[in-house]
């Protein structure tokens, strides 16, 4: 999915975040209730999240330039350590709000009013929830995938003040109100340490995950035939993109076009299969000292060639 995708998505972000603030929090202001004041708090701290992911992911998609060799794609992974600073800030600020209100027993004015915002934010939420995450799963950006955790937050934090409103309505319990808000300030703070646990990953160069790891090391052993061996894997993560560097060892009496045709189509089949990849191949020479020369070594005798159309193809193995 090209780059102009995240764009759009974290565009409709801001549109939509704005639109939920702006609700509630007129209906938090006017019913008095803590819940609603939550959520919108919430919201606009989606805006200025959504708005640091749009302005994060425009500089991630900038191409590489002299002083930025590797590309700027940490420009994601910065703006998700922040969104999740701000997050777990806003779950200590809604924590203490919550606990004066319990000891105040501050009432609920309007908790009907409050019924209707939270309900259109709800469905809201999911929508733009599962929308986001669709397009961070395929543009595989780290930044769209924190914005999309947010509405899913939405989603649950809703559901629960949404139904803490109802049992107000029903049941004229004051202290429902702020209690159901706590308990939805204690899981943002603990949704916004995982979600600074994997930006501090991604700073702190962490290697990519066991699963796509094992699909480059699969994929280099797609190619045995025509390598001695590969050592010093090495990968990380900067925003969407995924680096990737090895040694790998091959025939000493290959010519550097022939190792570099190897190399090439090594890296081709990497970036095909796993998405965003910016792969560098060191190419070393077999040091064998017992060496049978290049008639007979065995990666030679079944190394593949091209053909016409650049299309690699695998030669029936010859006799000895």
């Amino acid at each position: 999915m090209p780059a102009s995708a995240k764009i759009t998505a974290a565009r409709f972000s801001v549109l939509t975040a704005v639109s939920l603030a702006l609700l509630k929090l007129v209906a938090g202001l006017l019913t008095g209730s803590l819940a609603v004041l939550t959520s919108a708090v919430d919201s606009l701290l989606d805006i200025l999240m959504s708005g640091v992911n749009f302005a994060a992911i425009h500089h991630a998609e900038q191409p590489a330039d002299d002083k930025h060799p590797y590309g700027h794609g940490k420009f994601e992974t910065l703006a998700t350590l922040f969104q999740a600073l701000v997050i777990a800030g806003s779950g200590g600020w809604i924590i203490y709000e919550a606990v004066q209100r319990i000891m105040q027993g501050a009432q609920v004015a309007k908790p009907v009013g409050g019924i209707a915002v939270m309900t259109v934010s709800l469905v809201a939420s999911w929508l733009i929830s599962r929308y986001l995450k669709r397009v961070a799963k395929q543009t595989d950006s780290s930044a769209l995938e924190a914005d999309s955790l947010h509405f899913a937050m939405d989603v649950y934090t809703n559901l629960a003040l949404l139904a803490g409103l109802i049992i107000l309505t029903l049941t004229d319990i004051a202290w429902i109100d702020p209690a159901m808000s706590l308990l939805v300030a204690i899981y943002i703070i603990i949704e916004a340490v995982k979600l600074l646990r994997k930006g501090l990953g991604d700073i702190l160069d962490e290697q990519l995950p066991a699963d796509i790891q094992n699909q480059i090391e699969q994929l280099i052993a797609d190619h045995k035939h025509e390598l001695f061996g590969y050592h010093n894997l090495r990968t990380r993560r900067a925003g969407s993109q995924k680096l990737i560097d090895f040694h790998m060892t091959v025939c000493k009496h290959l010519s550097v076009e022939e190792a570099h045709q190897i190399t090439e189509h090594l890296e081709e089949k990497i970036a095909d299969r796993i998405s965003g990849t910016d792969v560098t191949i060191h190419v070393e020479p077999c040091r064998r000292h017992d060496c049978p020369g290049r008639d007979v070594c065995p990666t030679q005798a079944i190394r593949p060639a091209r053909d016409e159309d650049h299309t690699w193809l695998k030669p029936e193995k010859t006799g000895d």
